[in-house]
């Protein structure tokens, strides 16, 4: 069976099977990667996972799964940063004045 190190944070370098990696191949590289659980401490460790990264691992046996990143996610964002006010008050709104739970009970009553 085929040996796979990496490295925890904690415990330095530890060795796992094709089956303790999950790796995630995203269609945006940069947000590649692959995760596991320390064999010692247990904690999941998750790093980057760069193209020599991802054909070493598949070649060990790492199934991949691919992933799309949402377009939106990519997109240039314009305008100020939503403050924490902003995100309150926006919380506070829902509160009082859910128009798409009042429009949803409106069609279930006809």
């Amino acid at each position: 069976m085929t040996t796979i190190k990496a490295s925890c944070p904690t415990c330095g370098e530890v060795e796992l099977t094709p089956a303790d990696v999950a790796l995630m191949v995203c269609s945006h590289a940069p947000l590649s990667y692959y995760a596991f659980d320390c064999p010692t401490c247990r904690e999941l460790v998750k790093k980057p996972a760069d193209d020599h990264v991802v054909s070493l691992l598949v070649s060990g046996g790492v199934p991949a799964s691919v992933w799309e990143v949402p377009g939106e996610a990519l997109e240039a964002k314009d305008g100020p940063r939503l403050s924490y006010d902003d995100l309150l008050d926006f919380a506070l709104q829902l509160g009082t004045t859910d128009l798409l739970a009042a429009a949803a009970g409106a069609s279930a009553r006809t």
